[in-house]
């Protein structure tokens, strides 16, 4: 692209960029409304998306300068100028931030949920219809017959002995270490991230057929969905981001590969903080509700209602927001 077409086609940006950042800058970023607020950072994107594809093509030196300035302005802003206090910036992470980022990589997320159900299902169809194909699809040690619910053996007596707290801990370290997987897998072009979600896709689908078939589906899935709600969503949000990141790698775009790595970091790792908060409530909910003696209709209820917060938190409200959606296709 010509320098005077590439200037013709942004410019409008730049200007619009550097008129909200003259009006933040004579107060605070308070003297923008939200949606302001939210173009600053879409416009903060683009440009610095500018300013590395004017490096790359050695494009005048005075549009480069100028660029970087708006970009150093931007950061300072974004980043820097806010007077809010601690408990503020982590209240807009939960209610802004984290959500918003997660319906901007969703097509990101769509794919990780597609490479878990797809083996899920493959694995429930193949089990079910022949149940020695349990032995190929699972690990050994989880092929046993089974002869109760499994509500009525749900952990193991040196386990349980432990007591609920301890026991809470435990699942939480272990599911965040699955979601970091996943997501440090992005740094293997994605292999990894693909690799753990078909494996535990397996495992899900051939444990349902199982338990399906030995006559407890209805106790298998009362068990896990209280906090399996939460819990698979985190991961598939923790694979997304891995995705997020094979994908700076992958399709860079018009950027430089490093420029596109390091902003699609950025951004995986506000998906990733935002997970681990999510692994910290279901582990929360696995060790405290979940081994309960509730009926099962209680259970599904529970997992029934955190699925429709979760519906409600990441879904309704950014749907709504045209920025975001035009936003998500930069």
């Amino acid at each position: 692209m010509r320098q005077a077409t590439f200037v013709e086609r942004r410019q409008e940006g730049w200007e619009r960029l550097d008129a909200l950042l003259q009006r933040a800058e004579r107060s605070t970023l308070r003297a923008l409304g939200p949606d302001e607020v939210a173009e600053v950072g879409r416009l903060y994107r683009w440009v610095t998306s500018d300013l590395a594809f004017a490096d790359g093509r050695s494009y005048d030196a005075t549009l480069r300068a100028y660029l970087n300035r708006l970009t150093a302005r931007a950061h300072a802003l974004v980043y820097g100028g806010s007077s809010e206090g601690g408990a503020s910036r982590v209240a807009r992470f939960y209610t802004q931030t984290f959500p918003q980022e997660v319906w901007r990589s969703r097509w990101y997320m769509l794919l990780a949920v597609v490479l878990f159900l797809a083996p899920a299902g493959l694995a429930y169809y193949l089990i079910h219809t022949q149940p020695l194909n349990a032995f190929v699809l699972l690990p050994a040690d989880m092929v046993a017959p089974i002869h109760k619910g499994l509500h009525e053996t749900n952990f193991e007596p040196s386990q349980a002995a432990l007591g609920a707290p301890t026991l809470s801990a435990f699942i939480m370290t272990n599911n965040i270490r699955l979601a970091f997987m996943a997501f440090a897998g992005g740094m293997t072009l994605g292999f990894v991230t693909v690799y753990v979600l078909i494996e535990n896709g397996l495992i899900l689908g051939g444990l349902a057929a199982l338990y399906v078939d030995a006559g407890f589906g209805r106790d298998f899935w009362a068990t896990i969905a209280p906090h399996g709600i939460i819990e698979l969503t985190a991961v598939q949000i923790a694979a997304g981001a891995g995705l997020v990141i094979a994908g700076g790698i992958l399709a860079p775009g018009r950027l430089r590969r490093r420029d596109a790595l390091v902003r699609n970091a950025r951004r995986a790792a506000i998906l990733i903080v935002g997970v681990a908060s999510m692994l910290v409530v279901a582990g929360t909910i696995e060790g405290f509700f979940s081994p309960q003696k509730f009926p099962a209709d209680v259970r599904l209820a529970v997992g029934g209602t955190t699925a429709v917060l979760l519906v409600l938190y990441f879904v309704v409200p950014n749907a709504r927001r045209p920025q975001l959606r035009a936003d998500s296709s930069t």
